[in-house]
C-alpha cells in the first residue's frame, strides 16, 4: 500500500533527526538551567529546568515511535501504525499536563511557606539563554514537522515553545527579586504563572488526540473537499455517505459514488480507482479510500452519514 510510509521512508528519518538534536540540546539546557537556578537561589529557574527535562521525554518518545508509527500495514494491523503517533501525542500531553501541576505545587508550597530570599543575576541569564535557544528550537522543529505531516513532532514543537515562553516570566521574575529582596514572591508567582500556561499548552495538544482515539471524523470543508474531487471525476454522477476518521496524520474515508446502473462492472470499477488517486493525490490529508459503487437512479437520492 504505497501511501503509507516506512520506517526508512525520508520524511521519517528528518523526524527522527530533528527529536535526536532536539534532546541533544534539552539536555545541555537542562543542566544549564539547573545549575544557574541553583546558584541563583531562583525557583523559578529550577521549575523552568524541569520543565526543560521533561521535554527530553518526549523527545526520545517521539525517536522511537517514529520508527514504529511509519512501517506499513500488516496482517495484525490492517490500517498500518499510525495510531501509535497519536498515542505518542497523548503521552506528549499528559506528561506536560503533570509537569505543570508539579510545578504549581512547588510553586504554590514555596510561596506559602514565606522564605526571603535574594536571586541572583546568573538565574537571569539562564532565562534570556533558555528563552532564545528554545524559540530557536520551536520554530526549526514545526517545520519540520509540518513538512513530514508528523502530529507528534508538532506537539513536541509546542512542548519546546512553552518552554520558550515559558522563560519570559522567569526572566521577569528573577530580575525583579534579584533587584530587590522584597520582591521575593515574585519569582514563586513566575513559577506558578508558567505551570498555568504549560497545563494549558498541554490540553491544547492532547484534545484532539483524545478526539481521534474515538474516531472523530473531519471537518465540514474536508467532507466537501472529499465530494468535490470525486464529482470532478468522469462517470460519477453523485455522491453520498461519506465518512471519515483520522489515522495520525492522515485521514481515511468511505464513500458511495453513484454510476449509470448500465456500466459494466469493469468500468465501474475503474471509475471508483480513478477517484480513489485522485483522493490520495489532492484529498485532505488523504491516507486510504475505500470506494463503494451503486447504481444511478433519478429518483434515489442519498443522504450521508
Amino acid at each position: 500500500m504505497e501511501f503509507f510510509n516506512t520506517p526508512n521512508d525520508p520524511n521519517t528519518q528528518k523526524v527522527r533527526k530533528a527529536a535526536a538534536v532536539c534532546l541533544a540540546v534539552n539536555l545541555a539546557l537542562t543542566f544549564f538551567k539547573f545549575v544557574c537556578g541553583f546558584f541563583g537561589r531562583s525557583q523559578v529557574i529550577m521549575a523552568d529546568a524541569a520543565h526543560t527535562l521533561s521535554d527530553t521525554i518526549t523527545d526520545i518518545t517521539v525517536f522511537a515511535g517514529a520508527g514504529y508509527w511509519s512501517k506499513p500495514p500488516d496482517r495484525e494491523h490492517p490500517y498500518g501504525h499510525r495510531r501509535i503517533e497519536t498515542l505518542v501525542t497523548i503521552f506528549i500531553a499528559g506528561s506536560l499536563f503533570a509537569v505543570g501541576l508539579g510545578l504549581a505545587y512547588n510553586g504554590l508550597a514555596s510561596l506559602l511557606e514565606g522564605t526571603v530570599r535574594k536571586t541572583g543575576w546568573i538565574a537571569f541569564a539562564a532565562a534570556v539563554v533558555s528563552l532564545l535557544t528554545k524559540e530557536i528550537l520551536f520554530r526549526w522543529s514545526l517545520a519540520i514537522g509540518r513538512k513530514t505531516g508528523s502530529k507528534a513532532l508538532i506537539a513536541n514543537a509546542q512542548h519546546q515553545r512553552s518552554d520558550a515562553l515559558s522563560s519570559i516570566p522567569a526572566a521577569v521574575a528573577v530580575a525583579l527579586s534579584a533587584f530587590s529582596p522584597k520582591l521575593w514572591f515574585i519569582d514563586d508567582i513566575g513559577a506558578v504563572v508558567i505551570a498555568c500556561f504549560i497545563m494549558n499548552i498541554a490540553r491544547q495538544i492532547g484534545w484532539p488526540a483524545l478526539k481521534e482515539l474515538v474516531d472523530t471524523g473531519a471537518p465540514k470543508k474536508d467532507i466537501d473537499r472529499i465530494k468535490a474531487l470525486s464529482l470532478a471525476i468522469a462517470g460519477v454522477k453523485e455522491v453520498h455517505a461519506v465518512r471519515t476518521r483520522y489515522t495520525g496524520a492522515g485521514l481515511q474515508t468511505d464513500l458511495h459514488v453513484l454510476v449509470d446502473p448500465e456500466l459494466t462492472v469493469r468500468d465501474g470499477h475503474r471509475i471508483s480507482e480513478r477517484v480513489k488517486q485522485l483522493l490520495l493525490s489532492k484529498g485532505p490529508g488523504v491516507l486510504d479510500a475505500v470506494i463503494h459503487i451503486e447504481p444511478y437512479e433519478t429518483k434515489k437520492s442519498g443522504k450521508d452519514r
